[in-house]
C-alpha cells in the first residue's frame, strides 16, 4: 500500500516538471532517471559502509556521485550541466549492470531551468533505496499517471482489472508467466504479489526462499515493442524485487525469434489499434489477419504449455466480429482452450476510450473436459462509467471472481455445474456455440430468458390484443397519414420516416383496425421480411398495412418489455414453426406462444437494463453517423467495368417453383433481401434463412456462386450488398459478381467500391411496381481498381 508521504513527493515531483515537461510520459521518464541515479548511489554508499567497494560511481564517474551534485556548493548552471552530461553518459559506465545502463540508454534533460532541477533534485533526495515493497509501489503510482493511449494503441490497464484477471488464474509459484505485450509489467508486478502472498499464507509464516524467489524471476517474462516501456518495465520489476528482469525489446507480431518460448500462464491486454495498413505478420500464426488484437490472441492461445491458462483482455470485436479471420479465430479458441468469457462495462477504459472489452479466460487442460462455456456479464466494476470513473458502490468483481473460482474448480473436480450457482452468469453447451456459423462469443445471443420460479409462464395472447393491418384503395399516396409495412421497419425496430408510405386521411378515419398507439409492438406477418419486429414510440396518427401485425400491450405488461420479448432469439426460435408458406406468412396462431410474464416491478428493471444498453448503442450510432471515411482514388487507378470477363463474371439469380416441395428445404444455401441487413462498409453471409436442394437449383436459373464473391440486390429494394462466405446461390433479385483473377482484385475492397456506386444503381434501374437494374446495365459499372496491396490497405483502414 502507497503511503501518503511517499505519494506527496512524487505529486510534487510532477508539479515540479511539470511547468517545462508537459508530458506525462516524459515526467515519467525524468523521475526514473533520477530516483535509479540516486539508489544507485545509495547502493554504492551501503557497499562503503558494509567494507565493501563502490561499483557504479568509481574512476572518471566519480565526479558524478549524487553528493556532489547536491552538497558540493556547484552553482546552478554547473549542477546542471553536470547532472545532463552524468545521465547522458550514464549509458556507457561499464561499471553498471546491463539493466541499468539500459535504462539511461538514449537519456536527455529535456530543458535547461537550473533552478526547476534543483528543486526537483532537492525532492528526489528524500528517497531512499531500501529495495522496499513501499518503493515499488511508489513506481507504480508513478506509473499509473501515464495511462494516455500510446503510438501503438495501448491503454494502462486498471489496477482493479490486472488484480481480477491474476487472482482467477492463480498462478503458482513454480509457474512460468508470460505478458506479450506488457507494457509497464502491471501483470506481472501483479502475478508476483499474488505469487508472494500465497506463498505467505494467511499468517504470513512461509515467506519464499532466496532460492525460490530467484527460480520465480527467471519464470516471469514479458515483450514489448517500445524501448520506453521496456525500459520502465524494467525499472518496475526491479523495484518489486527482480535483479535481472527478463523483458525483452520485441515486437510479437512480426518476429518469430521467440515463438518457440512459452508458458504456464499468460497475462495480457493486447494493442486494440492496428496501424494503417494492417500488421503485416510473420507467417506462424493459425490465422490469416494484419489485425493487431486477432493475431495477439491467436499467439497466447498458441503459446500456453499443455496445461497452461491465459487471461486476456480483448475489444468486443474479437467476439462478434464475422470477418474470416475473426470467425476463424473463435472456432481455434471454442475447439482448444476457451472456458469463460467476462463481459466488461463500456467505460472502464475511461478517459481514454469507451471501448467495450471482454476478458477470454482459456486453459488448455479445462476446456477438454468442458461440455459448455461460462458467459459472465460485470455491470459495475466498483467505478463510476465516466471519465472521472471515481469509486461507486456495488463493485461486481469479487462476486465474479468467487463465481469463476467455483466454476473452475467443479471442472478440474469432475463435478457436475447443473446447480452452479451464478448471480452473473450461464453456461452455454459448446455444441451451440460451435452450430453458429460464426461462432459469436456474444453471452447475451445465447442467454435464455431466465425465468425465475414465481414467474408465470403464459400464451402472447393472454398479454397482448393482436390485430392485423388494412390496405387502402388505390394503394398508397405521397402524403397523408403514415402506413407502416415491413420496409419501414429497421433491422434494429426504429420507425424508418425516411422510407414512409401514407394513406389518405379519409381511409384513416374509417379504419376499424391497424391504428396505431404510442407503445405499439410490430411484427411483419408475411413476405420477405416475415417475423421482423419494431417499436412505435411516437405519438402520433399512424397506421400499419395489410403486412403487419399489431400487439397491443394489456395492463399486466409493459409495452417494451413485450417488445424485448418478441425480438429476443428465444421468441424468434419459438416463431419460426409458425412461418408457412414460400414467402412466409403468420397467422393469428402465435398468438398460443408462451413467453415468461415477470411481476410488473421486475418488468421495469429489465427494461431499465435494456434501455441503459440502448444509450450505448445510440452513441455508437452517432459516432458511426459522423465518420464516413472517404477513399482517396488517385486518377491513375484504370477505371474497369463489371462486365469485363478477364476480372469478373456476372451471375444473376433465380428461385425454384414454389408448388413442388422436393425443390426445397435443401443443402443448398439460398440467398434473399432478408439475408442482408442493411450495413455500413463490409457485410458479410455465411448461412441464409432459407435454403433449397440441388434438384431446385437444377430447375430455376440460379446459380451455385463461388465463396467470396460479391452479391448485389438490384431489384425492389437496390445496393445492398455483402460478401458470401460460403457457396450459395440467390434469388432473381440479385446480380452477383464472381472474382475471376483474384490476383488483381479481392471481395473486400470490390464490396466497398460497389457502395459508392448505389445510387448510380438507383438511377439507372426501371420498371413500373418493382424497379430493377438489368444485367446489362449492371455490367457497364465501372469502378476503380488500384492494385491488389493497395486495395488490402483500403479496407484495413476502413474495417478499423
Amino acid at each position: 500500500m502507497l503511503d501518503l508521504e511517499t505519494r506527496r513527493r512524487i505529486d510534487t515531483a510532477r508539479d515540479i516538471l511539470v511547468g517545462k515537461v508537459p508530458d506525462p510520459k516524459s515526467q515519467v521518464e525524468q523521475i526514473t532517471f533520477a530516483l535509479i541515479y540516486k539508489f544507485m548511489d545509495d547502493m554504492d554508499a551501503e557497499a562503503e559502509e558494509l567494507g565493501g567497494e563502490r561499483a557504479f560511481f568509481t574512476g572518471e564517474f566519480a565526479r558524478y556521485r549524487w553528493p556532489v551534485l547536491l552538497h558540493s556548493g556547484l552553482g546552478g548552471h554547473e549542477t546542471l550541466n553536470r547532472y545532463e552530461e552524468a545521465i547522458r553518459r550514464m549509458g556507457r559506465n561499464d561499471g553498471l549492470p546491463p539493466l541499468f545502463r539500459d535504462i539511461f540508454d538514449n537519456a536527455a534533460l529535456p530543458y535547461r531551468d537550473p533552478a526547476t532541477l534543483r528543486e526537483f533534485l532537492r525532492v528526489i533526495d528524500r528517497f531512499e533505496y531500501d529495495h522496499s515493497e513501499r518503493l515499488g509501489d511508489a513506481f507504480e503510482y508513478l506509473l499509473s499517471i501515464m495511462g494516455a493511449q500510446g503510438d501503438a494503441g495501448q491503454f494502462r490497464t486498471p489496477r482493479h482489472l490486472i488484480d481480477f484477471i491474476v487472482a482467477v488464474l492463480d498462478p503458482q509459484k513454480h509457474e512460468s508467466v508470460l505478458d506479450p505485450a506488457c507494457g509497464t509489467a502491471g501483470f506481472l508486478v501483479s502475478a508476483w504479489k499474488h505469487v508472494r502472498a500465497a506463498a505467505a499464507g494467511a499468517d504470513g509464516a512461509g515467506a519464499l526462499t532466496p532460492d525460490e524467489r530467484a527460480r520465480i524471476a527467471d519464470g516471469f517474462r514479458g515483450y514489448d515493442i517500445s524501448p520506453d516501456m521496456v525500459r520502465l518495465s524494467r525499472v518496475n520489476l526491479y523495484l518489486h524485487g527482480f535483479a535481472r528482469p527478463a523483458v525483452h525489446e520485441y515486437d510479437t507480431l512480426t518476429s518469430d525469434e521467440r515463438w518457440n518460448e512459452r508458458a504456464d500462464v499468460i497475462l495480457a491486454n493486447p494493442p486494440f489499434m492496428s496501424p494503417r495498413g494492417g500488421i503485416r505478420p510473420h507467417a506462424r500464426f493459425s490465422i490469416d489477419s494484419k489485425r493487431s488484437e486477432a493475431l495477439f490472441v491467436d499467439y497466447i492461445a498458441e503459446h500456453l504449455n499443455p496445461g497452461g491458462r491465459a487471461g486476456v483482455i480483448v475489444p468486443e470485436g474479437v467476439v462478434f466480429q464475422r470477418q474470416k479471420a475473426y470467425r476463424q479465430l473463435r472456432r481455434l479458441l471454442l475447439d482448444e482452450c476457451l472456458v469463460a468469457v467476462v463481459s466488461l462495462p463500456a467505460g472502464v477504459f475511461k478517459p481514454y476510450s469507451g471501448v467495450k472489452t471482454s476478458i477470454l479466460l482459456l486453459d488448455r487442460a479445462l476446456a477438454r473436459r468442458a461440455d459448455g462455456v461460462a458467459f459472465l456479464r460485470i455491470a459495475n466494476d466498483g467505478f463510476e462509467l465516466g471519465d472521472q470513473r471515481r469509486p461507486i458502490e456495488g463493485g461486481q468483481l469479487e462476486r465474479a471472481r468467487a463465481e469463476i473460482a467455483d466454476y473452475l474448480r467443479r471442472l478440474r473436480a469432475g463435478e457436475t455445474l447443473e446447480d452452479w450457482d451464478s448471480e452473473l452468469g450461464w453456461i452455454v453447451p459448446r455444441e451451440r456455440i460451435a452450430a453458429d456459423a460464426n461462432c459469436d462469443l456474444s453471452g447475451e445471443r445465447y442467454r435464455d430468458i431466465v425465468t425465475h420460479s414465481s414467474w408465470t409462464m403464459c400464451c402472447l395472447g393472454e398479454v397482448a390484443d393482436i390485430e392485423s393491418g388494412s390496405r387502402a384503395k388505390g394503394g398508397a399516396v405521397d402524403s397523408g397519414i403514415p402506413s407502416i409495412g415491413g420496409e419501414q421497419i429497421g433491422n434494429d425496430g426504429m420507425i424508418l420516416f425516411d422510407k414512409m408510405k401514407y394513406v389518405p386521411d379519409e381511409h384513416y378515419r374509417s379504419m376499424k383496425r391497424g391504428v396505431l398507439r404510442q407503445g405499439d409492438v410490430l411484427v411483419v406477418k408475411d413476405g420477405a421480411t416475415t417475423g421482423k419486429t419494431g417499436f412505435f414510440p411516437h405519438d402520433i396518427p399512424a397506421s400499419v398495412n395489410e403486412h403487419v401485425f399489431i400487439l397491443r400491450a394489456q395492463d399486466n405488461i409493459l409495452p417494451y418489455f413485450l417488445y424485448s420479448v418478441v425480438r429476443s432469439p428465444v421468441f424468434q426460435t419459438k416463431l419460426a414453426p409458425y412461418i408457412r408458406g414460400i414467402i412466409g406468412g403468420i397467422t393469428l396462431e402465435i398468438k398460443d406462444i408462451p413467453i415468461p410474464l415477470p411481476p410488473l416491478e421486475v418488468q421495469r428493471e429489465i427494461v431499465a437494463e435494456i434501455e441503459g444498453y440502448q444509450r450505448v448503442i445510440d452513441g455508437a450510432r452517432a459516432v458511426v453517423e459522423h465518420y464516413r471515411p472517404r477513399v482517396p482514388v488517385d486518377p491513375a487507378w484504370p477505371l474497369v467495368a463489371l462486365g469485363d470477363a478477364t476480372l469478373f463474371r456476372v451471375e444473376s439469380g433465380g428461385t425454384p417453383r414454389s408448388g413442388v416441395n422436393e425443390y426445397w428445404n435443401g443443402n443448398v444455401y439460398w440467398a434473399t433481401l432478408v439475408d442482408l441487413p442493411q450495413q455500413d462498409f463490409i457485410t458479410e453471409i455465411s448461412e441464409t434463412q432459407r435454403t433449397i436442394s440441388e434438384a431446385g437449383l437444377k430447375e430455376s436459373s440460379a446459380k451455385l456462386i463461388p465463396e467470396n464473391s460479391v452479391v448485389v440486390s438490384t431489384r425492389a429494394t437496390i445496393g445492398r450488398i455483402a460478401i458470401n462466405r460460403v457457396p450459395l446461390a440467390t434469388n432473381q433479385g440479385f446480380k452477383n459478381v464472381v472474382i475471376a483473377d483474384s490476383s488483381r482484385a479481392m471481395p473486400e475492397y470490390i464490396s466497398l467500391a460497389l457502395t459508392k456506386l448505389v445510387p448510380t444503381m438507383k438511377a439507372w434501374a426501371s420498371g413500373g411496381t418493382f424497379k430493377e437494374l438489368s444485367k446489362s446495365k449492371f455490367c457497364e459499372l465501372r469502378i476503380p481498381l488500384p492494385p491488389l496491396e493497395t486495395q488490402r490497405a483500403i479496407v484495413a483502414e476502413l474495417e478499423a
